[in-house]
C-alpha cells in the first residue's frame, strides 16, 4: 500500500480557523491533556498539526485524544465531505495487530453496528518507519473522558468505550465547529522531540452536552485476542480491572473479561473504583480487603511485575476490612438507594466478581439474571 503524503494548506482557498495557540499561562493545562512529547521524540507519535492534509484527503480539525501506542484526530473527509476520525499508531507491531484483530472481527462478525471498525486505512512516512493511519467514523467522548469532565470521580478504563455524536448541523466552517466542540488549544512541539517535521500538542475536543448521543459503541481492539489463546504477558493493565487468576498464571478469557466488566459495573454505580491502588500486589490487596481471601490453591502461583505477594492473601481465616467489605461499601456510598436496589446490586457484583472463574456469571447469565433485569428496570434500561 502507498504511503500518503502529508501537507499543510488551506481548504478550498479558504483560510481555516486553525485553534489558538496559548501563552505561557495556559501552557501547562495544553501539556497536561496532551501525550508526551518524548513520544515523538522516539518515534512513537507522528508530528501532526491543525489544517495539515494527510493522503491528499484528510484535514485535520481537532484533537480527539491519545493513547500509549497513538495519537486520534478528528479530520474532515474533502472527498467524502464528512466528518471522521484518523487514529494514527506507532510503528511496528501495534498497529500491524490492530489491522489485524480489526480485519478478523470484520470477516467474522456479521453485527458490528456497535462496534468501532476502521473502513479505511493508509499510511504516512515517520521518522522511525511508516505509521498506520486507521480511518473512523467519528463518535463522542468515551466514558472515562466525559465523567471527568462531568467532574465525578472516575477513573474508568472505558477509553475504549465512547458515546455517539450527534450530527453537526450546519457547521460548514471550522469556526462553527469549534463553537459546539471547544477550540482546539495548543502548542508547537518542542524542537528536540520532531525536529524533521512540525507538529503540534493540541488539547482534545470537549463536545457540548447536546452533541453527545444516548448509544455507546465498543472500539479499541489492539489488546483483543481469540477466546483460548495462550499469551506470554497475563497480566491486563490497568491491574484496577485485571481478573485475580490473571495475576495467577492463567490466561485472559471470557471469564476475565466478565471480571472487568463487572469492576467497570460496580464503578459506574458507585461513581469511584472498587479497587482502589496504583500497582500489582497493592491491587490484589484491595480485592482481599474487599471481597475475602483468594483460594488457597492458588498459593504460589502469583507471578505480576512489583512488589511480591503476601500470603496471608491465601489465609481462610482472613476476613475483609470492615470498611473496604463490598457489604459495607455500596450501602455507605450509594446511601442514595433503598436496600432493596442495594441488594440486587451486592448479588450482582458477589456472582460477578466470583475468585473462581468457573463460579463467575457468564455474559449470557448476566443478561438473563433476575437482579440484573430488576436493576436495569429501576433506571430505565
Amino acid at each position: 500500500m502507498a504511503v500518503a503524503e502529508a501537507s499543510r494548506g488551506d481548504f478550498d482557498g479558504a483560510i481555516m480557523d486553525q485553534g489558538d495557540f496559548v501563552d505561557s499561562d495556559d501552557e501547562i493545562d495544553v501539556e497536561m491533556s496532551a501525550e508526551d512529547p518524548e513520544g515523538y521524540e522516539n518515534g512513537v507519535y507522528y508530528p501532526i498539526c491543525i489544517g495539515e492534509i494527510l493522503a491528499k484527503r484528510y484535514r485535520i480539525e481537532h484533537k480527539l485524544g491519545h493513547g500509549g501506542f497513538a495519537t486520534v484526530w478528528m479530520a474532515y473527509d474533502i472527498l467524502g465531505k464528512r466528518d471522521i476520525a484518523l487514529k494514527i499508531a506507532m510503528p511496528g507491531d501495534s498497529g500491524d495487530r490492530e489491522y489485524r484483530i480489526q480485519s478478523e472481527i470484520i470477516k467474522t462478525i456479521q453485527d458490528t453496528s456497535n462496534l468501532l471498525i476502521f473502513h479505511d486505512m493508509f499510511y504516512v512516512q515517520g521518522l522511525y518507519g511508516d505509521h498506520r493511519v486507521f480511518v473512523f467514523p467519528l463518535k463522542g467522548p468515551n466514558l472515562r473522558d466525559f465523567a471527568q469532565q462531568k467532574s465525578v470521580d472516575t477513573h474508568l478504563n472505558t477509553a475504549n468505550v465512547m458515546y455517539s455524536l450527534r450530527p453537526l448541523e450546519d457547521c460548514i466552517t471550522t469556526t462553527a465547529k469549534y463553537k459546539q466542540l471547544g477550540r482546539p488549544k495548543k502548542l508547537n512541539l518542542p524542537p528536540f522531540a520532531a525536529p524533521w517535521k512540525q507538529g503540534e500538542l493540541v488539547t482534545p475536543m470537549a463536545p457540548h452536552d447536546s452533541l453527545v448521543g444516548d448509544t455507546v459503541c465498543i472500539g479499541d481492539f489492539g489488546q483483543a485476542i481469540k477466546a483460548g489463546t495462550s499469551v506470554t504477558q497475563k497480566v491486563q493493565s490497568p491491574p484496577i480491572y485485571c481478573a485475580p487468576e490473571l495475576f495467577h498464571t492463567a490466561n485472559p478469557s471470557f471469564a476475565s473479561d466478565m471480571w472487568s466488566y463487572m469492576c467497570i459495573f460496580a464503578e459506574l454505580y458507585l461513581g469511584c473504583p472498587l479497587f482502589s491502588a496504583p500497582g500489582n500486589s497493592t491491587t490484589v490487596t484491595f480485592m482481599v480487603d474487599t471481597l475475602g481471601p483468594l483460594p488457597a490453591t492458588w498459593k504460589g502461583c502469583y507471578e505480576a511485575s512489583g512488589r511480591p505477594c503476601h500470603d496471608s492473601w491465601y489465609d481462610p481465616a482472613r476476613m475483609p476490612d470492615p470498611r473496604l467489605a463490598i457489604e459495607a461499601k455500596v450501602p455507605r456510598i450509594r446511601s442514595d438507594t433503598g436496600l432493596a436496589e442495594r441488594q440486587l446490586v451486592l448479588s450482582i457484583l458477589r456472582r460477578g466478581l466470583s475468585y473462581l472463574p468457573k463460579h463467575r456469571l457468564t455474559a449470557g447469565q448476566l443478561l438473563e439474571d433476575p437482579a440484573f433485569k430488576e436493576l436495569m428496570g429501576i433506571y430505565g434500561l
